[in-house]
């Protein structure tokens, strides 16, 4: 039940990491987008965590008190590259367990974390009705599940709207987002808080902006493009050398 685009962007770090780099140099909130998701965890000592879509686990770096209160941490994905990755940046961290995961095919028993995350991925999963039902079934009768998504007024849009006098079609994913997210939600879970992130990119090296669009994945319409005409697009829209970028992303907590 592999989605093969999916698998192909996600096999290694490399372009997840370019993404992960632009948001880190040019964002506006310091605070950061994991250190935001990561404060709004209530994991309590003796709780046994499982993630689902870990990538390149580099938000638990420097989490080292959270790490400690698990009675069991299990971090997991879908790729053996980003494992690989998670692995090699978390080395330095005891106790945390590395496995691959589909979320539509847990392979573990019923009610048996207290907390289940999964952060900017529920929009890849092919079945999201099974993968959801997965985490509600491994999930104990009082267990949270934390999930990070977008919303449908951000990076994306904004990319696409700069581009909009190209014969471009929208590669836009609306499977599961701060808009829509809370009534998928509600079909498996009781109560859900939808909270949201504030935050913007002002970039001021379009080469940056540009290696982070070759980097996404179903914009194939703008990649097909020289870098030349990326470069030319991006700099018409910078203003006083800033070209801002608004985001839209957030979180939700269900249980």
């Amino acid at each position: 039940m592999e989605d093969l685009t999916v698998k192909k962007q996600y096999g290694t770090a490399d372009k997840l990491n370019i993404r992960i780099s632009l948001h880190k140099k040019y964002s506006v909130n310091k605070q950061g987008f994991g250190n935001w998701i990561f404060s709004n965890y209530r994991i309590e000592d003796g709780m046994s965590v499982l993630e689902l879509g870990c990538g390149t686990g580099e938000m638990w770096l420097e989490k080292g008190d959270m790490i400690g209160r698990c009675s069991r941490l299990i971090l997991s994905d879908l790729s053996d590259g980003m494992l690989a990755a998670a692995q090699e940046n978390l080395k330095d961290y005891d106790g945390i367990e590395y496995k691959k995961v589909d979320i539509q095919d847990i392979p573990f028993a019923d009610k048996e974390f207290d907390v289940v995350i999964a952060n900017m991925m529920l929009y890849h999963v092919p079945d999201l009705a099974q993968g959801l039902r997965e985490v509600r079934r491994v999930l104990k009768d009082n267990g949270t599940f934390y999930c990070a998504t977008y919303g449908e007024d951000g990076m994306m849009e904004h990319i696409e709207l700069m581009f909009d006098d190209f014969p471009i079609s929208s590669a836009y994913n609306y499977n599961f987002t701060l808009q829509n997210g809370e009534r998928t939600l509600k079909k498996y879970f009781g109560n859900v808080e939808k909270l949201r992130y504030e935050d913007a990119l002002e970039v001021t090296d379009i080469e940056d902006m540009i290696d982070y669009i070759y980097s996404l994945p179903g914009f194939s319409d703008i990649q097909d493009m020289p870098r030349d005409t990326l470069r030319s697009v991006l700099e018409q829209n910078m203003r006083g050398g800033v070209l801002r970028v608004p985001k839209d992303y957030g979180m939700f907590v269900a249980f």
